[in-house]
């Protein structure tokens, strides 16, 4: 097995004072996939979150080691620059910078040099054509008028030109169509590999019909209840989370 490049030991997070992670353990090695699931409200975003560094998640206990480094101790950007990537559950929009500057800006400060523009068109394209990300909207103002769909592949694009060491994907799946979710799907797959750790926070089983995950964990409550093979993901899928306590099933929306 893979050193861990995520290790988490009895986290604790509130959130405006309110507790939300209540001791979660977690250890995902450098290299694998592993998925998040759980119903409504078990803290599955607020973990997500907290490992990014937003500002309003606390940590109030435990400890969380990034490539053998506290995270605790960092700044959000320090955490980013380290190669830690979040895409977000609801990318925002962001009026006045263009999805180019803000790519190019990003690639930049990530590698600590500046990325000569025609080199960083190549890159552009590449992954453009990857992802079917239509390269007109480079002049187009961040997520402004874009799809949810194009939102979500967009987030994959700046995965794939940051080339983060660890990617949490917090229900990526959420407002895609079958064709968006392939084609987002098809990416992810596309940039798994040795030096990159995935953790998938997701409420349904359907996006892990495309990304195989290599161990499935369920959060309830604030805690880690429990953690499996892709059979759990199946198991979730027919019983849904009935033996957690909870009556909302794990299924696609129909």
């Amino acid at each position: 097995m893979a050193d861990p490049i995520l290790q988490i030991k009895g986290l604790e997070v509130a959130v405006e004072d309110t507790p939300i992670l209540k001791g979660v353990d977690l250890t995902v090695p450098q290299g694998e996939v592993h998925a998040l699931m759980g119903p409504n409200g078990s803290g599955k975003s607020t973990l997500a979150y907290a490992l990014a560094g937003h500002p309003r998640y606390e940590i109030t206990a435990g400890e969380v080691l990034f490539a053998g480094q506290d995270l605790a101790e960092m700044e959000a950007d320090e955490r980013a620059r380290a190669g830690l990537f979040l895409a977000m559950q609801y990318p925002v929009e962001v009026p006045g910078v263009s999805v180019m500057n803000f790519l190019r800006t990003a690639v930049n400060a990530a590698r600590g040099e500046e990325v000569p523009v025609r080199e960083f068109a190549k890159l552009f394209r590449e992954a453009s054509k990857q992802l079917e990300f239509d390269p007109s909207f480079a002049d187009r103002y961040l997520n402004e008028g874009f799809s949810g769909g194009e939102k979500k592949r967009h987030e994959i694009l700046q995965m794939a030109l940051l080339k983060p060491r660890f990617a949490i994907l917090d229900e990526t799946d959420s407002g895609l169509d079958i064709d968006a979710l392939r084609i987002v799907s098809e990416g992810v797959n596309h940039l798994r590999g040795p030096g990159l750790g995935v953790l998938i926070i997701t409420h349904y089983t359907r996006i892990l019909r495309y990304i195989k995950p290599d161990v499935v964990h369920v959060m309830y409550e604030g805690r880690i209840a429990k953690t499996g093979g892709p059979e759990l993901a199946e198991h979730l899928e027919e019983k849904g989370y009935v033996e957690f306590g909870s009556a909302e099933a794990a299924l696609a929306p129909r």
